[in-house]
C-alpha cells in the first residue's frame, strides 16, 4: 500500500516536485511518476489536475513548420481563390484538377498517446514535424477535381518525375480517369492546377497542353 494517502500526500513538497518532473519530461506518464515520488494515484490526479492544472494533450501533426510570411501568403492565395471560384460556386471549378508529387517514406509512426505531452495552462499547443525518414520510399503524383479523388501514380521505373514520364505516362491516365468523374465535360475546358517544377514548366509539357484546346 502506497504511503502517499490523499491527505498527506498534496502539500507543498510534493507539487513542486511533480511540477519540476513535468517540465523536465512532458511526456512521462502517470504511473512513472507515481513510482518515483510513490505517492497514490488519487494524491498525484489532485496535484496535477486541482493545483499545477496540467493536463495531457497529444501533439499535432504538422507537415512544414512555416514562418508567419509564407502563412500569410498562403491565406491570402487562399482568399484569392474563394473569391476567384465565388465560393464554390462557380462552374469553373467542375474544369479545373489539382496534382502533386509527393515521396511515402516507409516508418513506424508515433502513436496519439506517445506524442502526448503535458501542458500548464499557459502553454501553447504541441506540434510536431515529420519523424526521420527511412530509405525505404516510393515517390506517387496525385491529382483530385471537384468530385474527389482522381487518381493517384507511382512512378515504377524511376524516381523523379520528367516531362517525358509527365507527357506520356501520366496525363494519358489522369485524362481517362478524369472523363469517367466529368463524361459531360470538355477536355478543351480543362484547367490543371501544378506547382512550377521543370517537368510542368517544360516545353513537351506545355506543348502537350497546347494541342488540348
Amino acid at each position: 500500500m502506497r504511503s502517499g494517502r490523499p491527505a498527506d500526500a498534496v502539500n507543498p513538497e510534493n507539487i513542486q516536485k511533480v511540477k519540476k518532473i513535468i517540465k523536465n519530461e512532458r511526456r512521462i506518464i502517470i504511473d512513472e511518476i507515481m513510482s518515483y515520488l510513490d505517492i497514490s494515484r488519487g494524491s498525484l490526479h489532485a496535484i496535477l489536475h486541482d493545483h499545477l492544472l496540467v493536463r495531457k494533450v497529444a501533439a499535432r501533426w504538422i507537415p512544414h513548420k512555416l514562418s508567419e510570411e509564407q502563412m500569410t501568403t498562403r491565406v491570402d492565395w487562399c482568399k484569392f481563390m474563394i473569391r476567384k471560384f465565388d465560393h464554390g460556386r462557380s462552374k469553373l471549378l467542375n474544369t479545373l484538377i489539382t496534382g502533386d508529387e509527393t515521396w511515402i517514406y516507409q516508418y513506424d509512426p508515433e502513436t496519439k498517446q506517445q506524442s502526448s505531452v503535458w501542458l500548464f495552462p499557459d502553454d501553447d499547443p504541441p506540434q510536431k514535424l515529420r519523424r526521420a525518414r527511412s530509405g525505404n520510399k516510393q515517390m506517387v503524383v496525385s491529382f483530385i477535381s471537384k468530385k474527389g479523388h482522381v487518381t493517384t501514380i507511382p512512378l515504377i521505373e524511376q524516381k523523379t518525375v520528367t516531362a517525358s514520364w509527365y507527357v506520356n505516362i501520366c496525363m494519358p491516365q489522369v485524362i481517362e480517369k478524369w472523363s469517367i468523374l466529368h463524361p459531360k465535360a470538355y477536355l478543351t475546358s480543362l484547367q490543371w492546377h501544378h506547382d512550377n517544377a521543370s517537368a510542368h514548366k517544360a516545353a513537351l509539357t506545355m506543348n502537350f497542353f497546347a494541342e488540348m484546346v
